[in-house]
């Protein structure tokens, strides 16, 4: 094991922590990472919350790919919970209204010339699906 003198500590229980989650790495060695992490008290580490709207969009993203495991969301919507993001609409938002917002998002998104063509291409297929695109 290195030693852990001169390092930034944050950097190195997000190394521990990676270890932990990586399925290539033994059982041994994700104990051994575990006992550090408690060593540095580190086991209860709250996430840091990047305010920057591309992170925590791709954060929402996460949320909604079918190909991002349960932990990968799990850890997502703990991000966007310590940022302040709901996941709740509000009770007075009638249904019908916010179907409209998500539709009008999806529209923008095809028309913003910062949205990728993967991203285009994957509202169009949900446009579709909802009967606003032929």
């Amino acid at each position: 094991m290195s030693s852990t003198e001169n390092k930034d500590p944050t950097r190195v229980a997000a190394g521990l922590k990676a270890a932990i989650h990586n399925p290539n790495v033994s059982d041994t060695a994700k104990r051994d990472a575990q006992n550090r992490l408690e060593t540095m008290g580190a086991v209860e580490h709250q996430p840091k919350v990047d305010s920057n709207s591309h992170v925590l969009g791709g954060y929402k993203a996460t949320l909604s790919n079918s190909s991002t495991s349960d932990e990968a969301k799990s850890h997502a919507r703990e991000v966007l919970e310590a940022a302040g993001y709901t996941f709740e609409r509000p009770d007075d938002t009638p249904e019908e209204v916010h179907n409209n917002h998500v539709l009008a998002g999806y529209k923008a998104a095809l028309h913003n010339p910062r949205v990728s063509e993967e991203a285009k291409q994957h509202a169009r297929e949900y446009l579709r699906e909802c009967g606003q695109l032929p």
